[in-house]
Parts: C-alpha cells; structure tokens; sequence
C-alpha cells in the first residue's frame, strides 16, 4: 500500500510538471477575423502546451498559465491564472471566460475545482502524438482555423512518415525510459507520451504491452531487460533530478550490469524538448532520438 501511495504521489508530481468585406456583407476571411476576437471567444488556456497550440491556430487568448517557461509572444501582457495543477480560481473567473482548457492527465485533480466553481472545462489530449493531433483537428474545427490545424497535423504527419521510412530496415534498439523528479523516478512505458515517440523514432521500449504509463522501478527487474539505451529524463528540478541520477549510476553497482552503461549508451532528455506530454516540439524530439538510436557519434 504504502508503494502505491508513493506511486501516486510521483505521477501527480510529474504531471504537475507534467490550453473583409465591402458594402455590408461578410465574406470567409471577415468571418475568420471576427472569430479570433479574444472578447469573442474568451479563451483561457491552463497549460504551456496548450497555449503553444493555440499561438498556432492563431487563436487569441484573454488568460495564459503562470510558468517559468517562455510562452508566445501573442500573448505577451495577458493575465496569469496560475499554475497548471492549482488555477487561480478568482482570477480565472474574474476573466469570464467562455471556455477554459486544460488537459486530459490533470482531469482527476482539476474536474472537481472547476465544477463547483461553475467552469465547464475541457481537456485536450496530449498523452500521445496521435491524441494531440487529433486534438488540433477538433480545434480548428471548432473555431475555423482549418486551414492551419491542417497544416500542422499534416507536416507532422509527414515528419512521422519520413521518419518510418528513415528507419525501416534498420534494426531497432531496445530502449528503457527513466522518468525521474527530485528524489525518485519511474520506468515510463510504451503507453506514456516519451514511450510513444520512441516507437515512432524507431526504438522498442523494453516495457511494451503495458496498460499504464508508468510503472515503480526496481533495479533487479530493469536489469534483467537489459537494454541496449538508457533514456533518463529530469522533471520538476533538472539539475537536480540528473545528479540524483548521477548518484544512483555511481552507487548502485547493478548499474555495472547493463550493456547500456557498459556501452556508454545513457542519454539525458530535457525539457522543453521532451516534456510528459505531447507540444508542438514532437519533430525536432523525433529527430533527437533518430540520432541517438542510430548515429551515436552524432548524439553524443
């Protein structure tokens, strides 16, 4: 029980961690502009992600998450409802907005907090590329910004499609996922956002077939698998999350054990590249991890 509990605590840590015309008559192009008025839609977006997406569909927004990380220039002077896992309620509904979007892995922890307080909230699916793409579409849809949630849908799927036939052929590596925040970490699985681009990337997650995103670790097990590349990834405190993992490398002398240290094989993912869920960085991460599986010298 007392595993579990530490299990869940780690998961909501790292989700913390981890939305003219003439003469009278409106043609396509006045309607598009008139439906990008911010006082129009009233739009707040809760997460960094979100609002990257947004800053994309060309969408206006009147509030934008509190965070550390540079958000887009149109939004530059909007008012900060706070961070991701904790709005600031009465801020946020000073704003009066007429739709607030989170995502899908803070639900369970926001669902509540913004129904009693009248907000009728929607969360956007990043856990997987696919999921986020989707995502987009409906977006577009949504606020007649087809035309550019088809360009991004379509120039990732194109990424992905170059990247299937990079590697086709080739012999994929097998590859485990640390995802660590200050003090612990996790293996993340094939059905985690990280696991679900190294699929795409070419490589095999030596935790394939699972049905959660991420699992507790234990050094024995890990081993046993004996990967051919280490991902580690660092949350919350990156400098201090790589030297924990640092530590655990040089203390742990079951490390010793995999052909991935052996080889020196173990690789650090950082943020903002490589976050807990899906951004619009999904291309340039792809070719990140296309170096590392296939041409060392280079990733290294």
């Amino acid at each position: 029980m007392a595993k579990q509990r530490c299990l869940l605590i780690f998961v909501l840590f790292i989700l913390l961690l981890a939305g003219c015309s003439t003469g009278g008559q409106t043609n396509a192009k006045e309607a598009a502009a008139d439906n990008n008025d911010p006082e129009d839609n009233r739009i707040i977006s809760t997460t960094v992600a979100v609002t990257e997406i947004m800053d994309a569909l060309e969408l206006d927004l009147i509030g934008v998450p509190t965070s550390y990380k540079e958000l887009p220039e149109r939004y530059d002077g909007l008012p900060e409802v706070g961070n991701p896992m904790g709005p600031d309620m009465e801020l946020l509904l000073s704003l009066q907005p007429k739709k607030v979007i989170s995502v899908t892995t803070l639900k369970s922890d926001l669902d509540s907090i913004f129904t009693n307080a009248g907000v009728d909230a929607t969360y956007m699916n990043l856990e997987s590329m696919d999921d986020m793409l989707a995502g987009i579409e409906a977006l577009g849809k949504e606020f007649d910004r087809e035309e550019q949630a088809t360009k991004i849908v379509g120039d990732f799927e194109a990424k992905v499609a170059a990247m299937k036939e990079k590697t086709a052929g080739k012999e994929s590596p097998s590859v485990l996922i640390l995802m660590g925040v200050p003090g612990s970490y996790l293996v993340a699985t094939d059905q985690s956002y990280l696991g679900d681009l190294v699929s795409k990337a070419g490589g095999n997650n030596v935790f394939s077939g699972e049905k959660v995103e991420y699992l507790a670790s234990n050094t024995e097990h890990l081993q046993q698998t004996n990967p051919d590349i280490i991902l580690r990834t660092a949350h919350g405190m990156p400098d201090e999350v790589v030297k924990m993992f640092d530590r655990e490398f040089k203390e742990n002398d079951i490390w010793k054990h995999f052909s991935a240290v052996t080889n020196d094989r173990v690789y650090d993912l950082k943020e903002p590249l490589f976050g807990t869920t899906g951004n619009l960085r999904v291309g340039e991460a792809l070719d990140v991890l296309y170096d590392i599986f296939y041409n060392e010298a280079d990733a290294n």
